[in-house]
């Protein structure tokens, strides 16, 4: 009989896989943050990461985005081996396929929340009537109608959460990468952001990979993984239907 505890092995590659992950590991000087990290992540599949503080979940997100460097193994994203991109390289490919709701926000301050929102289109070069009105979309289904004009220190944390939610959601981007989404959140909020992030991804066909600490919020998961030291636990691809 299978340990359910033990970490995941390498599974086999699924035709709709949009994220995968092979052997992952990243060390501080001689310390292993993760290591033997195996997963895979549909199109349109929302899959939760939850583990102990400190084991790396936020690291291993900055490694799916390509913002951080890993020390062997191999991430794939719709077909693109990250490793192969130099910097410029991933910033250009972050820049159009990923969706990054940080748990700091990291919005701009001296740009308003529409202007903050807007972005990511920006970036791509996207202006005019139809940007205008994807970014006053998001406003509106994140619950911030009437507030485009105010700048970041006019809002509460909630608020700044969900400016943050909307800027990664903007451009419809290929793989969602979100941080605590909820944490500044009341109940009923998160269950509304949680509700728009699994909408996007599975209208855009979009993976979605969220770290948390809330059990409400993993629950939401069509997959809940758990990171440690040595590996993940659980099941690494959706199982056969």
């Amino acid at each position: 009989m299978p340990n359910p505890s033990a970490p995941a092995p390498a599974p086999q590659p699924s035709d709709d896989a949009a994220v995968v992950v092979r052997d992952l590991a990243k060390h501080y000087a001689a310390q292993a943050v993760f290591q033997n990290v195996n997963f895979e992540v549909a199109r349109g599949e929302f899959v939760a990461i939850v583990g102990d503080s400190g084991v790396g979940k936020s690291t291993l997100l900055n490694c799916l985005a390509g913002l951080d460097q890993w020390d062997q193994g191999q991430i794939r994203v719709h077909g693109t081996d990250l490793a192969t991109l130099d910097a410029n390289a991933r910033a250009l490919w972050r820049r159009a396929q990923v969706g990054f709701v940080f748990q700091a926000f990291h919005v701009l301050p001296h740009l308003d929340v529409a202007q903050n929102v807007a972005l990511p289109l920006m970036l791509l070069g996207q202006h005019g009537d139809a940007a205008q009105a994807r970014v006053q979309q998001l406003l509106d289904t994140v619950g911030l109608s009437g507030l485009g004009a105010r700048l970041p220190q006019q809002l509460s944390g909630g608020q700044l959460q969900r400016v943050a939610l909307a800027r990664a959601l903007v451009h419809r981007p290929g793989l969602l990468l979100a941080d605590e989404p909820t944490g500044n959140l009341d109940p009923d909020t998160a269950s509304r952001i949680l509700d728009v992030l699994q909408k996007q991804s599975r209208e855009q066909g979009a993976a979605l990979v969220l770290v948390t600490h809330s059990e409400a919020a993993a629950a939401r998961a069509d997959r809940v993984l758990r990171l440690r030291a040595e590996g993940m636990v659980g099941a690494a691809t959706t199982a056969p239907t």
